[in-house]
């Protein structure tokens, strides 16, 4: 038998439950994993509570982990019994000691990466890899609006960015975690709960705007965040911490200057192994340059999952959370 956090039902924290599953065998193609280390994310918190639909009740949350393999099915070739690996992966079932899954979502860890750093940085830097670099190609110059600047994108956001040679806005919570994004690359921060954030922006972009908005927050920040970009500016909408953005007449961005919207998610982007393999490879190597630090500033017992989520919904954390099983 092995441990797991389960929910019957969606709602508060309270209905998360550690118990006792079996973990199957593994079949043609599939892995056996151990975690060692396991990410808590936001989108964990919209399955908990409903917002996005889960396949089915009983369900175990958790879209990333890291771990070791400990034994494989047929025609498993990517891994071998005792590599360390990490993933990011959907249905969920992280929230786990141990799991069965395809092989082919796994990737192996480079000797200089712990299984807690990836385990705290999958998810976040593969999303922040796909921001920076497909969805929106930053390039040195461009200004650029971060919400949730001290969270766990936000920083991995704010130090690639800066490598980049972008010039960064940052919106947050508290003077406390302006410092934070501030010695993570943010140029300008702006607290959001002390003034507003689109008044603040075009003061320090002379009205010009900037060039793309990287939004996670959602309902309470879309329309003023339209109105922080240039004309023919970049919307990407990648998360909903404050609900799901209300339905709107795409004429409001022909008001405000051709605008373009995005409501990009990673799995997309890692739908296809190589390019998945491509992305993390990329995120190895500039987490091994020393360019971008993983800030792992919070980590729970598995079982402590319920304290977690409260923890993150009240906005105590920052920078990247785990669990360790």
């Amino acid at each position: 038998m092995s441990k797991a956090i389960r929910i019957y039902e969606t709602g508060g924290p309270e209905v998360l439950k550690w118990e006792d599953i079996d973990v199957k065998v593994p079949g043609f193609g599939e892995a056996k994993i151990r975690h060692t280390a396991i990410g808590l994310n936001y989108i964990d918190v919209y399955g908990r509570t409903g917002l996005h639909s889960v396949p089915s009740l009983p369900h175990t949350l958790g879209m990333e982990g890291a771990g070791i393999v400990e034994a494989v099915g047929e025609g498993v070739n990517d891994v071998v019994v005792g590599d360390r690996i990490a993933y990011v992966m959907s249905p969920p079932g992280a929230y786990s000691e141990k799991r069965t899954v395809p092989a082919s979502c796994l990737i192996k860890l480079p000797n200089n990466v712990s299984e807690e750093t990836a385990a705290a940085m999958m998810l976040k830097g593969m999303t922040a890899q796909y921001l920076l670099n497909q969805t929106y190609q930053v390039k040195e110059g461009d200004h650029i609006l971060i919400h949730a600047a001290a969270g766990g994108v936000g920083l991995i956001l704010c130090q690639w960015a800066k490598h980049l040679g972008a010039k960064i806005i940052g919106t947050v919570g508290s003077k406390e975690k302006a410092a934070l994004a501030e010695s993570h690359g943010c140029d300008h921060t702006i607290v959001y709960t002390q003034e507003k954030f689109k008044d603040r922006v075009s003061e320090i972009t002379r009205g010009k705007g900037v060039d793309v908005v990287y939004d996670s927050i959602g309902q309470s920040t879309f329309m003023d965040s339209l109105d922080c970009l240039r004309p023919l500016g970049l919307m990407v909408t990648f998360g909903n911490a404050t609900g799901p953005i209300t339905p709107f007449s795409p004429s409001i961005l022909a008001a405000r200057g051709s605008l373009f919207l995005t409501r990009p998610t990673i799995f997309t982007y890692i739908a296809k192994r190589k390019n998945m393999v491509s992305m993390a490879t990329e995120l190895f190597n500039i987490f091994s340059s020393g360019a971008v630090k993983i800030e792992i500033n919070q980590i729970y017992n598995l079982k402590d999952a319920a304290q977690a989520h409260y923890d993150l919904e009240a906005r105590k954390t920052t920078g990247s959370t785990i669990f360790k099983p």
